[in-house]
């Protein structure tokens, strides 16, 4: 093998030596070098003139701009405002119309820095609103109109009521009213807004019905433009007001009809189309009419919100503020509830005019003629003392926390021989209405219920509540316990609870203002009988009559069609 020396390339070693040196062009002249400028350099394209001079663009459009100023003080000026942006902006901050607070001077933003959120500070000045009590923040008019309800010996007529409404009250064995009615009346017959407050079973729904109707006497509706509406939370309760409006509504020539959810459309439509005047009806029902234009607002003269904070805890708040805007700003409105918070405030300022507040009592007060116990047990006692509760002589309500305790409870009484219906929202309200009025109908019976059942439900009779599952608001204890005791009579409330439940038992009625009288029981304990009422079962399984109604036919689920010798023919 030979050995062989690598030399560099030729072109490599030129290139090498001419390292550092600077490329020329071939056969190139010296290039010369030019004299300094003496004349000032132009930097702009248009321009004729040395630097900062401005181009033949920038003068037009400065001329144009003069010329725009000239004119505007000429022809504009003299016409415009003599009052500034910043005199209108501090005119409407001093409105009454405008809100309560006012934003603070904006600076200026600079780049780079995150941006700002506008802040609010409070008007120097206070404006007059509506005042909260200290109890439970409820609504108080700061009026002197405000009133807290007494006893008096009023009369129907010397509170301005008319003479037919008068003798349908008569009819019905009505001839004295209640203290609410009393203090509502002579406000709401003048037309002036109403809030009202009263305990639960004080006679609410007279006190506004006679008003919305004795202000309706002598005027006529239109097809689908009724003349008052009352909104409840709940099908009963909407159910319940038109079977005390409705014989009241005819002796002055009115009709009602309820307009609620679970019920068949046809029937509330037809009824539109024959201009009925009243309606009563569930928020979510009545916006689905107003969308597909079978009812409309337009003629509303009285509106009525019964039990508006248990709207509110539904959710049907925003629903309830876009009817109310749908009617007229002029008409009347009436609102009443056992309790005036949780949202109702907002309703109040913005659609109530001055509105005279009337007060009976407050919810924290227990109704004299009830008495209250808590039967504390052992946990496996708890199903056998409920059934010999509910096996008592008397109606008696039996209400639960959730639907299927409420099915589980009434199937266990059902089966050892208690007369017993359930009653809640995931039923349909064909089967509400049946279970409502068997339970109205029978002496001796049981209904177990959710708290769909614990506002405004008026059954007459119901001697014992019985809180199978304590609630965890005070307020719901109450409402719940006014489905007894009602109109002066009395009643008996009774909590079921475990040695562990004492305490936070306790707690719930000390918020209610009830003191109960704390018992423990065993089944079949002489004092659980004194208490209740209670007795053993007769372990016969109850089962409930079939109420007759005009339902589907066996062929295929629809009625036989008749034939042409059946059919009626029409006069021509």
């Amino acid at each position: 093998m030979s050995l062989q020396l690598r030399t560099a390339a030729p072109g490599k070693a030129r290139r090498a030596a001419s390292a550092g040196k600077p490329r020329t062009k071939k056969n190139a002249a010296p290039k010369a070098t030019a004299p300094k400028a003496t004349a000032p350099k132009t930097t702009r394209r248009y321009s004729d003139g040395p630097k900062g001079t401005l181009t033949r663009k920038e003068e037009r459009n400065l001329e144009r701009s003069k010329l725009r100023a000239k004119r505007y003080q000429e022809k504009i000026a003299p016409k415009a405002k003599t009052t500034s942006r910043a005199d209108e902006f501090v005119a409407k901050r001093n409105s009454d119309t405008r809100p309560n607070f006012v934003p603070q001077k904006r600076t200026k933003w600079i780049p780079g820095q995150k941006p700002r959120k506008q802040s609010f500070k409070p008007r120097t000045h206070t404006r007059e609103a509506i005042d909260f009590g200290a109890n439970d923040n409820y609504i108080v008019d700061p009026t002197p109109t405000t009133s807290t309800l007494s006893n008096t010996n009023a009369t129907w007529a010397q509170l301005g009521l008319s003479a037919p409404l008068i003798n349908a009250l008569s009819a019905q064995g009505i001839t004295a009213p209640f203290p609410i009615q009393v203090a509502t009346l002579p406000d709401a017959l003048k037309g002036h807004d109403i809030l009202g407050r009263g305990q639960t079973g004080s006679g609410k729904t007279l006190a506004f019905g006679l008003a919305l109707l004795n202000n309706l006497q002598n005027k006529q509706a239109k097809p689908h433009k009724p003349l008052a509406l009352v909104l409840t939370p709940t099908r009963e309760l909407a159910q319940q007001i038109d079977e005390v409006l409705t014989p009241l509504a005819r002796a002055i020539g009115h009709e009602s009809v309820v307009i609620a959810g679970g019920m068949p459309y046809a029937k509330q439509i037809t009824a539109m189309r024959k201009a009925v005047a009243i309606l009563v009806a569930t928020p979510g029902r009545l916006i689905d009419l107003l969308n597909r234009g079978e009812v409309q607002l337009d003629n509303l003269e009285i509106t009525v919100l019964d039990e508006a904070d248990q709207m509110a805890d539904m959710g049907f708040l925003p629903v309830v503020k876009e009817i109310l805007d749908q009617g007229k700003m002029v008409g009347q409105r009436l609102l009443f509830s056992a309790t005036l918070d949780r949202g109702v405030d907002s309703l109040v300022k913005s659609y109530l005019k001055n509105p005279k507040t009337h007060s009976l009592q407050n919810d924290r007060a227990s109704v004299s003629t009830m008495d209250h116990h808590v039967l504390v047990m052992h946990p496996g006692d708890k199903d056998l003392i409920t059934a010999q509760i509910a096996a008592r002589n008397g109606k008696t309500i039996l209400f639960v926390k959730t639907q299927r305790g409420a099915d589980r409870l009434a199937d266990n009484l059902a089966k050892a021989g208690v007369p017993v219906g359930a009653l809640h929202g995931g039923k349909s309200q064909a089967v509400r209405t049946r279970t409502l009025k068997l339970f109205k109908e029978q002496e001796n019976a049981a209904l177990v219920a959710t708290d769909v059942a614990a506002r405004g439900i008026h059954v007459d009779g119901i001697s014992l509540v019985v809180h199978v599952d304590a609630p965890t608001d005070h307020k719901d204890y109450l409402h719940r316990s006014g489905r007894t005791a009602r109109a002066g009579e009395a009643g008996g409330v009774v909590v079921l609870a475990t040695t562990k439940q004492q305490t936070s038992v306790k707690g719930l009625t000390s918020r209610a203002g009830v003191t109960p009288k704390f018992v423990g029981v065993k089944p079949n304990d002489a004092e659980l009988m004194t208490i209740t009422g209670a007795q053993e079962p007769s372990g016969i399984p109850y089962v409930a009559p079939i109420v007759e109604s005009r339902g589907p036919s066996r062929s295929g689920g629809k009625r036989p069609r008749p034939n042409s010798s059946q059919r009626r023919r029409r006069p021509r």
